[in-house]
């Protein structure tokens, strides 16, 4: 392995610092202890809004009204394939009922979570893809009510996202932004319904507050900086490269956009066009600093090598420009979402190709995918088991009680055989209920 270019930080994976952490730590107290007052200061300090959180039927209906029709087509398009694709995962996840054993009935139920909160960022960019994300993939779950928010900036939030999250099925929408909108869905803070789960994108502060607020409530990844990786072979095209680089630096100054390849020529080469391509973007003072600061070429000696590197790295997006795509499919381990030849780009993942968005980053691949239909989802067990069962059953239960030396498990189990069985002579300990009458 050899580095055709390293990464100036070592920091690549790191955006919570101590500052963060202790600001964030500060809000979400304040909040607990003041609640809907600390809320309206905080907004009132960071976006300087002091009216109504509650996205109003009418003003919802003002907002839509504003979004060209053209715009309102391609929401819908990308609508149609989020929640197509989320429906399938759905209908993967089955309730189901067997019977292990005579007498022994066992099963699973596959339910959704009674509230979400989706969280859509609003800083350089609209994200209108990332409402449809997290609200329709909660909606095909089946969760019935889901809070979205995303930061007003003047007088609203931008009309495209409330279109976005009205198309999805959002119950309630929140003119609100940061850490003070993620501690509003975890405390049901004026809707009165808390959030089970917080999900989206954000900065590095509404990443950290839902990091705090993990265990009170579930969360859909640990989020870092957008990660992007391409693998390529000597018969990729150089340009396609550079530019699909180039198109995920824009996510920010800290992002990372690595090149893994077994030919020196196509390094060489994409590090040669990237200041062009660059140069040509609107934005290339972001680019520019996340190519400089964080982007990374390695050299493999073959294919087996780069998928070694790849699934150490576990990135967020992995791109294949390489011939015989079913391979590396088989054989990549860790990423949030694959992008297979020359025809998929991460961009139409990120807007409307179906597979969501919203995906790990920070080698989080390693143990964990993307949001899906099954975080709004539990799998509940359940057991029913009849007297004749409980021969068996009660009987292994109580000796490996006793093995741990759980001596109430075991006459939990003892108890059982006494019951069912009053006409066995028992060697052990049993509760007398005589003495309880």
């Amino acid at each position: 392995m050899e580095y055709l270019k390293k990464a100036v930080s070592d920091a690549v994976i790191v955006d919570e610092d101590e500052k963060v952490q202790a600001t964030v730590k500060a809000m979400l107290q304040r909040i607990k202890d003041e609640g809907e007052v600390a809320v309206r200061a905080f907004a009132k300090q960071f976006d300087n809004w002091q009216g109504e959180f509650i996205l109003s039927g009418e003003k919802r209906q003002e907002l839509i009204a504003e979004v060209p029709q053209s715009v309102k087509d391609d929401i819908d398009f990308a609508h149609r394939q989020i929640k197509r694709f989320a429906e399938a995962q759905r209908d993967s996840l089955v309730s189901f009922e067997i019977e292990t054993e005579p007498g022994v009935r066992l099963g699973q139920r596959v339910i959704p979570v009674q509230c979400a909160g989706c969280y859509v960022p609003g800083g350089r960019y609209a994200h209108a893809a990332s409402a449809l994300m997290s609200v329709a993939t909660a909606k095909a779950a089946g969760v019935p009510f889901v809070v979205a928010c995303s930061p007003p900036r003047g007088n609203s939030i931008n009309p495209a996202v409330a279109y976005a999250m009205h198309t999805a099925g959002a119950d309630v929408i929140l003119e609100m932004g940061g850490v003070h909108a993620i501690a509003t869905m975890a405390n049901g803070l004026f809707t009165g319904k808390p959030a089970d789960i917080l999900v989206g994108p954000g900065n590095a502060y509404v990443a950290e507050a839902k990091r705090m607020l993990f265990g009170a409530v579930g969360i859909d990844v640990f989020a870092g900086p957008t990660e992007s990786a391409i693998i390529a072979d000597d018969a990729a095209d150089p340009m396609t490269i550079a530019v699909d680089l180039v198109s995920q630096a824009e996510h920010g100054t800290n992002s990372p956009v690595w090149l893994f390849t077994d030919s020196r020529r196509i390094g060489e080469k994409v590090l040669e066009l990237m200041p062009h391509v660059i140069s040509e973007m609107p934005n290339a003072d972001v680019c520019e600093a996340a190519w400089r600061d964080h982007g990374v070429v390695i050299l493999g000696k073959d294919r087996d090598e780069l998928v070694e590197i790849s699934d150490t790295y576990a990135c967020e997006h992995l791109q294949i420009l390489a011939k015989d795509l079913e391979w590396w499919k088989t054989n990549l381990k860790n990423y949030g979402s694959l992008f297979l030849g020359e025809g998929s780009t991460v961009s139409q993942g990120d807007k409307c190709s179906g597979t969501n968005h919203i995906l790990p980053t920070r080698k989080a691949a390693r143990y964990s995918g993307g949001l899906n239909v099954q975080k709004f989802m539990k799998i509940l067990t359940y057991q029913e088991l009849d007297e004749v069962a409980n021969l068996t059953f009660s009987a292994a239960g109580s000796r490996i009680s006793r093995t741990e030396g759980m001596e109430g498990h075991a006459r939990a189990c003892d108890w059982r055989l006494r019951k069912f069985y009053p006409d066995k002579e028992w060697h052990f300990p049993v509760y007398d209920q005589k003495r309880y009458d």
